[in-house]
């Protein structure tokens, strides 16, 4: 019986490689919020300071939500953070890859000034992105930067939802923050679908479709 490898925590070798080759901003990028049915996607660009970097840094999925909300503070405290979002309206008329790269876009342009070099979680660079980038597959395991990025949208993200839940209760925001849990898709069945609910998203698109039917 052969052991799994376990997995490298995130480095800051892309970044350190990126700075010795003459670049002078090196930001991470990575968007949370792609695969939920309600709410917007959101987007974060952290410039981590070398000399300041918190212990600890990871893809914040692998992060309990403490130790997360712990780190934010302490990037918002130590680092330049910017972070964006796209609308769900956004979302419903571009799609939402694209939707997740402008915010992208809009969390770099948000900086103080353009970065030297993006790195970009995925496998896809945005058609707009304002400064040079690349795309790192798995960046959040990878990057230290982008798993900063990982941290720091989720967390916004979450805070969104959890006030959202307190405007239109019965979904279960504040627990699921938005995500397609079977508690979410009935409450969807029960209440209906919210001015937040993503209607180009097939469970959503197809509850409204049947209401239409059904009113019809």
């Amino acid at each position: 019986m052969t052991r799994a490898t376990p997995r490298p925590n995130p480095d800051f070798s892309l970044e350190t490689d990126a700075l010795a080759r003459g670049a002078r901003i090196v930001v991470g990028v990575d968007e949370v919020g792609r695969g939920p049915l309600a709410g917007p996607v959101t987007a974060a660009a952290v410039r981590l300071d070398p000399a300041a970097i918190p212990p600890g840094l990871d893809d914040s999925k692998r992060l309990t939500p403490a130790r997360r909300a712990a780190l934010a503070r302490a990037l918002m405290d130590c680092a330049e953070v910017s972070i964006a979002h796209a609308s769900v309206a956004e979302i419903d008329s571009l799609n939402i890859l694209r939707a997740s790269h402008l915010a992208m876009c809009r969390a770099i342009a948000g900086l103080s000034a353009l970065p030297d070099l993006a790195l970009i979680d995925g496998n896809l660079l945005p058609v707009d992105l304002p400064c040079p980038g690349l795309a790192i597959v798995k960046g959040d395991a990878r990057s230290l930067s982008i798993a900063a990025a990982s941290i720091v949208a989720k967390e916004a993200r979450d805070r969104i939802m959890v006030e959202l839940a307190q405007h239109f209760p019965g979904y279960g925001w504040d627990r699921n923050a938005g995500y397609p849990t079977r508690a979410h898709v009935q409450a969807l069945r029960d209440i209906g679908v919210s001015p937040h609910h993503r209607r180009s998203f097939a469970p959503v698109h197809n509850i409204l479709y049947q209401e239409n039917s059904v009113s019809g």
